[in-house]
């Protein structure tokens, strides 16, 4: 199930970028009244701004899905993912008392420990 969300999530980030590529700018408007307006006339007059749109839309839209289909999947795993995860599932779990604090003796402020001089 994850192999194929992923290979979706890839092939819709592919087509997402040719889209977004292959559209015009605001600008590109000024160089279809010197001749260059003639790659639009595949869909129509504004067709092909109209198509691309709804295009980017759907592969946006996509993208977004199997992003948060990815999210899930990795949150929730099905099964132990590592070596160390099968091994710690599979140790009995034993109580054991917590270990005793060390406490220092003959220690300044600074957690130094002084030097005594024997008399």
């Amino acid at each position: 199930m994850e192999t194929i969300v992923w290979i979706v999530h890839v092939i819709t980030a592919v087509a997402l970028v040719g889209l977004v590529l292959m559209q015009h700018g605001k600008g590109a408007d000024m160089g279809v009244s010197f001749g260059s307006g003639s790659a639009g006339s595949l869909f129509g007059s504004s067709g092909s701004a109209n198509f691309l749109s709804r295009s980017t839309a759907v592969a946006a839209t996509m993208f977004f899905i199997t992003s948060m289909a990815l999210t899930y999947l990795y949150s929730h795993p099905l099964q132990p993912q590592g070596v160390m995860d099968r091994h710690e599932a599979s140790k009995p779990v034993q109580q054991t008392a917590p270990a005793p604090v060390p406490t220092q003796t003959g220690s300044d402020a600074s957690g130094s420990k002084s030097k005594e001089i024997p008399k």
